[in-house]
């Protein structure tokens, strides 16, 4: 089930840039600012953003830049962040800065597609719905593959199962290492496709050119000034896909357990 997502998108797109930006400029220190995940860090995976991190990150914004930066495309961090979130936060990083957005306006953008081609893409595809043809798990439903501008998002259950499903295939996946095995599987297959393979939220791992992971949004800020760069994310482990950008020499990492223990560690780095 191969999904293509470009029409959506198009249209979040037009409609996130539509609504007024109103962020206030005079916050105490110009060269700093506050960089998050979505799943894990802001809200419980896959879940919407609840009413206290609201609150909690809507006083954030008085005192310090904030950014998001996700693995998902922006129709899903609409659902999970609100409607009008691209005009919440000074900097928001859809597919790891892939799709972009600095105060509620676009910019620049690339894809999978244009680096790979669509032949080398066709046979990555081929590949990875063959292999998933080939395994038994004890349930499978629908989109297994989905195509978003800066990436493939692989999902062996399929994005369309159920929270209960999620739950128990995340379980199961850790006992079994399912997507690992799969990572490793086309890391061999495809070594000479320059991929990097990130393994993030409970069911599926992104597919992205070397350099394409979250670190990609890194410069947007090193262009505007920004040298102090707190970086809040749950996936820092190694083959997780806040490893990156938690590891950088650019950022300060702040490894978090979940949206609780993300204001405990915002607080503190405020406080510090």
């Amino acid at each position: 089930a191969f999904v293509c997502d470009h029409t959506k998108l198009v249209s979040c797109n037009t409609m996130a840039t539509e609504k007024k930006f109103s962020l206030s400029d005079s916050r105490p220190k110009k060269d700093r600012i506050f960089l998050f995940d979505v799943d894990g860090t802001l809200t419980i995976a896959r879940k919407e953003i609840d009413s206290d991190m609201k609150a909690f990150m809507e006083d954030l914004r008085s005192k310090a830049y904030v950014g998001v930066v996700g693995g998902s495309d922006l129709p899903k961090q609409l659902e999970q962040l609100g409607d009008n979130c691209v005009n919440e936060f000074d900097y928001f990083f859809t597919q790891n800065g892939l799709v972009s957005f600095k105060k509620g306006q676009p910019l620049a953008s690339t894809s999978i597609v244009e680096f790979l081609g669509e032949e080398k893409l066709q046979k990555l595809i081929n590949f990875i719905l063959g292999y998933l043809a080939k395994i038994e798990l004890p349930c499978k439903r629908g989109t297994f593959i989905e195509y978003r501008t800066g990436m493939l998002n692989v999902s062996p259950i399929g994005r369309g199962c159920s929270r209960s499903e999620r739950n128990a295939f995340e379980e199961y996946d850790n006992k079994t290492k399912v997507r690992a095995t799969m990572v490793e599987a086309l890391k061999k297959e495809f070594a000479d496709f320059k991929l990097t393979y990130s393994i993030g939220g409970q069911i599926s791992f992104d597919v992205f050119p070397e350099g394409w992971d979250k670190t990609y949004c890194l410069p947007f800020l090193e262009k505007d000034g920004f040298k102090e760069i707190h970086f809040f994310g749950d996936k820092t482990y190694k083959g997780g896909n806040d490893y990156e950008i938690y590891t950088d020499k650019r950022t300060v990492g702040h490894s978090v357990k979940n949206p609780a223990d993300t204001r405990a560690q915002v607080t503190a780095a405020l406080n510090a």
